[in-house]
């Protein structure tokens, strides 16, 4: 009898002793397994605020880019209908060339084109990218100084219309030009830009904000 009732009680307590241990699996699991789902969620409410950044940085620039572009359109409609050129190239001209009106030489001076200067009274020297020999390089040189958007924008159709220095047909073809597709590829051929995709990003901003409304008449 006392055989059986030690083997009795040595089975109760082997059975609690796995008991014990399944129930510790179970609860190690458990923990294992809200440890990954929270860790999940975690990363997961991460991903969801970066892309609500993202999202609200995105929809702050394109108010600041619309913004700009509401403030020199008619003023490139005014001044290019004088000069018989495209308000739309001229728009995208100075979204691309000045940053949306955020580069310091458009903030500082209100130079929309990155317009060199040679006069020490009426220009300053800032550091610049240029295409040179297929690649990109930085360079100081000297921009004028405007003391106005719209005479910016005079002046850079005003070198349209008159050429350069050292040749007055200089942009021929920019001026012949009917559409902003034309006028656009026309500013590589007559040399008015070294970067080899000028044209087609002048174009994609066109496209993308409809500058095009702004050539009607």
């Amino acid at each position: 009898m006392a055989k059986r009732k030690k083997k009795r009680k040595s089975s109760k307590k082997l059975a609690i002793v796995l008991r014990t241990f399944l129930v510790l699996i179970i609860l190690s699991v458990a923990l294992l397994a809200f440890r990954h789902y929270r860790r999940q969620a975690i990363q997961q409410e991460q991903i969801r605020q970066a892309q609500l950044a993202r999202e609200a940085e995105q929809a702050r620039l394109l108010k600041k880019r619309k913004a700009f572009i509401a403030k020199i359109g008619p003023i490139a409609q005014t001044v290019d209908r004088e000069f018989d050129l495209l308000p739309s190239i001229t728009i995208a001209q100075a979204c691309l060339e000045s940053d949306y009106g955020q580069s310091d030489l458009s903030k500082k001076y209100n130079n929309l084109f990155g317009v060199k200067g040679s006069n020490p009274n009426t220009s300053a020297v800032l550091a610049t990218k240029e295409y040179v020999k297929g690649k990109w390089i930085t360079v100081k040189a000297r921009f004028q100084i405007y003391d106005s958007y719209e005479a910016s924008i005079r002046a850079h159709a005003r070198l349209f219309q008159n050429g350069t220095t050292w040749n007055k047909n200089q942009y021929k073809h920019v001026l012949v030009a009917k559409d902003y597709r034309s006028q656009a590829k026309a500013l590589v051929t007559d040399g008015y830009a070294t970067d080899p995709d000028y044209a087609s990003k002048l174009i994609d901003l066109i496209e993308e904000y409809n500058l095009d409304r702004y050539d009607e008449k």
